[in-house]
Order: C-alpha cells, then structure tokens, then sequence
C-alpha cells in the first residue's frame, strides 16, 4: 500500500513518540506498526525527517548507534508533539468523514 500523501510527518511524529530513532528504525517501526502494509521508501522518508527538522517538530543528532556506527537520531520536541495532536485531531476527522462516503445506502449493491 502507497502512503497517503501528507500522512507521512505524522506517522513520523508519532514513531518519535515513543523514543528517539535513527532513520532506519523509524521505517522499520513503521512498518512493523502496519503489519507491513507500509513500507516508506527512503527517497521519501529523508526529505520528510529534513522537513520535519526545518520546522522544529524534531531534533537530529549524530550519535554512535547499537553497532558502533554514526547514525543521526531524531527526537520529538515539544513543538512536534503539539503538532502531532493537531495532525491526530485532523486525521480523525478526515477518516470520519471519507467513512460516511464509504457507507453503504440502502439498496446499494455489495460492489
């Protein structure tokens, strides 16, 4: 399953909540978050942790990771968590919303 354009920063900010990562563990967590129904590119994933820093809602940091090699860690801020709530609150109207689309009406046939 493609990502859905713009979900991308906020499964990103949600990864971080529960600790910082580096690039690799956040896609992997994500992944393993779906039951592999999504796989983020890294083409995709680095420019979203680039634009994700230049707007403060995560912090890089180079560090030695678990096998004794540099990798940049990302952490949450406190301005990406105010930020997640926001995407949370907006993502949990649009599913809402797309649910009423999606309902079927009487005397619609199973499609």
């Amino acid at each position: 399953m493609e990502t859905l354009y713009g979900v991308l920063d906020m499964l990103v900010l949600r990864t971080l909540l529960f600790g910082p990562l580096h690039g690799y563990a956040i896609a992997r967590s994500i992944r393993d978050s779906s039951r592999d129904a999504l796989n983020i590119e890294f083409g995709s994933l680095y420019p979203a942790l680039k634009r994700l820093e230049l707007r403060g809602w995560i912090a890089a940091k180079w560090e030695t990771s678990e096998r004794n090699r540099r990798a940049k860690v990302y952490r949450l801020t406190a301005e990406g968590r105010k930020q997640l709530l926001q995407e949370k609150s907006e993502w949990a109207s649009f599913v809402e919303a797309v649910a009423r689309i999606m309902k079927p009406t009487a005397g619609e046939a199973d499609q």
